[in-house]
């Protein structure tokens, strides 16, 4: 890859699991990367391990809590050019329905919607001064799959699919894309946890997430969990030139668990 063609890529929330593997990818291919997360060591932490597996120099960590506004207007401040922004910034956890309180619906849509709605706001109207530009929103499955044991999260990654088609619709024309990509459940570090939860501490990880896989998530057709390289393999295409004829859409990594032929 040549200087001219170097971009910067932020992904926030990307110390760990989905975030880390995109931030990874996009290094891999020479770009300049943000590494973002709320806490100063471990995301200069993660920064360093990408430096390592990727021998670039263009990785930058940069520490800030984008769930608030004084967080997004520190990004803004400390990266004022982005050319791909992939808002994978998220939160998940599973409640009873009648016991989620009203903060914290408030709480998850802070993080996982408003977090990505600012800043697209703050950087997608340059890019798309300058003609070209992508936008991509990490959701999930449960985005069309609403899932029992945590419907506040579902209704955040419905609302990401919406508003990024909503900020497409704005962008038409103007060489910017914006996309959500809906991983199906991914073995990040959380999701692991998020396993040992429902299905036992002392069961050994392949065989909870087996029984995961067959209980929770019968259909499916992988019959597995996704890998974190395997969702930024899709990211990382659709950040791409390659992807120029991509926009508004929902792109699926779910290994079919969504039971129909379009989201």
């Amino acid at each position: 890859m040549t200087e001219t063609t170097q971009r910067t890529v932020l992904v926030t929330g990307s110390t760990s699991g989905i975030g880390e593997a995109i931030a990874l990818a996009f290094a891999r291919d020479g770009h300049r990367v943000i590494v973002n997360g709320r806490d100063e060591e471990r995301t200069a932490a993660a920064a360093d391990e990408i430096r390592t597996a990727t021998g670039s120099t263009a990785v930058e960590p940069v520490a800030a809590d984008l769930a608030t506004d004084e967080g997004a207007q520190a990004m803004l401040a400390a990266v004022p050019h982005v050319d791909v922004l992939v808002n994978n910034l998220g939160i998940f956890g599973a409640q009873p329905v009648f016991e989620i309180p009203d903060e914290e619906w408030r709480r998850f849509f802070e993080v996982n919607v408003l977090s990505g709605v600012r800043l697209t706001r703050l950087y997608a109207p340059a890019m798309a001064e300058r003609g070209w530009g992508r936008v991509i929103f990490i959701a999930s499955e449960s985005a069309v799959m609403t899932p029992t044991e945590m419907v506040h999260y579902g209704m955040t990654k419905t609302a990401q699919i919406a508003v990024s088609r909503g900020f497409a619709q704005e962008l038409k024309g103007t060489g910017v894309t914006v996309n959500t990509v809906l991983p199906g459940s991914t073995l990040t570090p959380g999701v692991e946890e998020f396993l040992r939860d429902r299905v036992g501490p002392d069961v050994p990880l392949d065989e909870a997430e087996r029984r995961f896989m067959a209980e929770e998530r019968p259909t499916s057709l992988l019959g597995r969990l996704i890998r974190p390289e395997e969702v930024a393999s899709m990211v990382r295409y659709v950040g791409s030139d390659e992807a120029s004829a991509t926009t508004g859409a929902a792109l699926r990594v779910d290994g079919g668990l969504i039971p129909a032929i379009v989201p």
